[in-house]
């Protein structure tokens, strides 16, 4: 099986695997394509150990490296995932949240990995956009919020 030529690269300590498969379960065009398993011991395993996992998320060609624990994941990358309703939104973020991750604000979350998640409903990003004092009301409602509630946002937009 061929790597597409960009591939994002995630590494985690030792649970690339366990993650790819949560991330498939979680998004719809996800998937785990491929376990690689260590050819030799190296610093952070054991020959035979799983090494790689290529997954996708939402289509997003990814590589998880059981690479050990020097480095982690911050909020310097994320993904982010468009929502069209409260229910979506919920969804997502409940999985994320109920399955040992952390809430943060503004629609972010971290999953049990310590990958940052920012849970965006289409109804925000497009207030957003929009600009001028509908875009102010929108994102200071948001500022108040850790996950987003569409009728808050729709409330602020209207004034």
């Amino acid at each position: 099986m061929r790597i597409a030529k960009n591939t994002i690269c995630l590494w985690y300590d030792k649970d690339a695997e366990a993650a790819a498969h949560f991330y498939a379960e979680t998004f719809p065009e996800s998937g785990v394509k491929a376990v690689h398993r260590a050819p030799s011991d190296y610093p952070s395993g054991k020959a035979g150990d799983v090494l790689t996992v290529e997954f996708s998320v939402v289509g997003i060609p990814c590589l998880g490296l059981n690479g050990g624990p020097m480095f982690t994941h911050n909020e310097a990358f994320s993904f982010q995932i468009s929502t069209d309703d409260q229910e979506e939104t919920d969804r997502y973020w409940n999985a994320i949240v109920g399955n040992g991750g952390k809430e943060s604000a503004c629609g972010w979350c971290k999953d049990r990995w310590g990958v940052s998640w920012q849970i965006t409903p289409r109804v925000l990003t497009d207030a957003l956009a929009a600009g001028g004092t509908k875009a102010k009301r929108a994102f200071d409602a948001m500022m108040q919020m850790k996950k987003i509630d569409i009728a808050v946002i729709e409330k602020a937009m209207r004034g």
